[in-house]
């Protein structure tokens, strides 16, 4: 079963969907293309299990954000456009890379999206939402 994700995986899939980077191949198949626009993930989901290639889910064993974005997408999660609109256009990768450390990054994406006109108690209010949501489901690798 995969465990719950980092918050800050939350939105990076609000800033996914934003950004128009979810495909959808087929019913079960969808393409994620990562902030950087090198690469793309394949997220599939079939009878309640799950799959992806990102690092998170591959790797670590975490709903990984290629999967939080698809299931936003499909409605199965909670969206907010307003929040999501604020978070388009990071470059997530990079700022994971250089600031090694997820509190760094928040911080950092937490001063853009007030610069931006959205107050940091509302995108709270939405990934705590979502985080609840993704804890009431079971994950299962495919």
């Amino acid at each position: 079963m995969l465990k719950l994700p980092p918050r800050i995986k939350v939105l990076e899939a609000l800033g996914a969907v934003a950004d128009g980077r979810v495909r959808v191949v087929s019913e079960k198949t969808y393409k994620v293309r990562a902030s950087t626009g090198n690469r793309e993930y394949t997220v599939r989901i079939e009878d309640g299990r799950v799959s992806s290639d990102d690092n998170g889910t591959f790797y670590r064993n975490y709903i990984g954000y290629p999967i939080i974005a698809v299931l936003m997408v499909k409605g199965e999660l909670s969206y907010d456009k307003e929040v999501a609109e604020a978070l388009r256009g990071i470059p997530w990768k990079t700022l994971n890379e250089k600031e090694k450390s997820y509190s760094k990054v928040e911080q950092i994406v937490k001063q853009l999206v007030e610069k931006r006109g959205v107050e940091w108690s509302k995108v709270e209010q939405v990934v705590q939402k979502v985080m609840q949501e993704l804890k009431q489901k079971r994950f299962e690798k495919l």
